[in-house]
């Protein structure tokens, strides 16, 4: 293990040597006021990368739907912001900060299925971001013994069945570094997504954890440049990249209101499968999964075998396969995702959406279609397998 991490180190700093010409050029389009992830791949979808964008013509980039003369003003108008650019590219290099695009094979994948997922994250650590399971785990910030054994218990028997399980969380007090220690002493890969630039850690308290889950596998992971302070709106934000990063989000404890349910929001909005520990009627601190389940926002967990069913992860026992005969007139898209379910596997939405490389909201659609017509049968946890078998 320690070999393959001091491998993944050594790449990482050899990467550095080829960062991409270009690189300045994607910053910068991030410190452009009123260029959020959107819009910038909105520009992109007509101008082929970030230095054309800098070189483009006010004309040019006003005649892009969606941006404008205001925008395009804008955006000529922040041009001397390079120079903020390669200071941070110098800065990523001298602090061991992973700069990557949206465009780069190591950029978290799950996020590139997000319409608002960064354009550029930074990255400490060595943690790969890629891997075949990753649980987002959040939840208050004042947890209780009972929030805290079922958090540790999950976790715990989660490592047993999926060594190459990562969880991600924020890096807060509660639910968050618990899920994060819990994670370190399984012997698991963790990531913080932080609300601010990565020079420092927030909470201070969390730093010795944070340079553990960095030295054993782990990250942290933020989309703001050096300098960047603590804002409210950062960690409402950053919730985006939990959901949107992780196959499935599990809220331990929430009051009524808080991050964890926006975390859940955006998980649903995303097609993650989202999961809530029930608890008991009139606990402050169960009314927001309580909320969540009732609202059939997300499934009622208990235990770590709970979510291995939800998420298919058992797979001591699977369908027998079937003949894809039976659905002589499937074409297109249709007959790829016959084609995939077609040993009778039940498949995740998002292991669908990344193997046909299709939209989530265009396979929504799809699958929709195929159940309809009754060839394709839908499970919990959002999967989806071959009717009838």
């Amino acid at each position: 293990m320690f070999v393959v991490r001091l491998h993944r180190a050594l790449s990482i700093v050899s990467l550095f040597a080829m960062q991409d010409a270009g690189l300045k050029y994607k910053i910068w389009l991030t410190l452009v006021k009123g260029v959020g992830p959107l819009v910038s791949k909105k520009i992109l979808s007509v101008i082929g990368d970030e230095e054309e964008i800098y070189k483009a013509s006010p004309k040019a980039l006003a005649s892009i739907p969606g941006v404008g003369r205001v925008l395009s003003s804008e955006v000529q108008r922040s041009k001397d912001l390079l120079t903020r650019a390669e200071q941070e590219l110098e800065f990523a290099q001298r602090n061991g900060i992973d700069i990557l695009h949206y465009k780069d094979v190591r950029y978290p994948s799950r996020l590139l299925e997000c319409p608002d997922s960064p354009t550029v994250l930074y990255s400490r650590g060595t943690a790969d971001y890629n891997g075949s399971k990753v649980v987002g785990v959040v939840g208050t910030r004042k947890m209780t013994e009972y929030g805290r054994m079922l958090c540790e218990s999950i976790i715990q028997n989660l490592s047993v069945s999926h060594p190459d399980l990562m969880v991600v969380s924020g890096l807060a007090y509660g639910v968050d570094v618990c899920a994060h220690r819990k994670a370190l002493e399984c012997s698991l890969s963790t990531v913080g997504v932080v609300g601010h630039s990565l020079e420092h850690v927030y909470p201070a308290a969390h730093r010795q954890v944070a340079q553990q889950m960095m030295a054993s596998g782990g990250a942290l992971l933020s989309e703001y440049v050096s300098g960047t302070f603590i804002d409210r709106n950062f960690f409402v934000a950053r919730n985006r990249i939990i959901a949107g990063m992780s196959d499935c989000v599990l809220v331990v404890e929430s009051g009524e209101k808080g991050g964890s349910l926006l975390t859940a929001e955006f998980a649903n909005s995303y097609h993650r499968d989202v999961f809530a520990c029930p608890g008991r009627v009139g606990d402050y601190y169960s009314v927001g999964c309580n909320k969540l389940i009732r609202q059939n926002k997300a499934a009622l967990v208990t235990s770590a075998e709970d979510i291995d069913y939800l998420m298919n992860w058992d797979q001591s026992t699977l369908p027998s396969a079937v003949q894809l005969s039976l659905f002589p007139e499937l074409e297109g898209d249709s007959l790829r995702v016959a084609e995939l379910l077609k040993n009778g596997d039940a498949l995740q939405m998002n292991d669908l959406a990344r193997a046909l490389q299709l939209p989530i909201h265009r396979l929504s659609s799809l699958l929709f279609e195929l159940e309809f017509a009754g060839v394709v049968s839908s499970l919990p946890g959002n999967r989806y397998k071959l009717a009838g078998r």
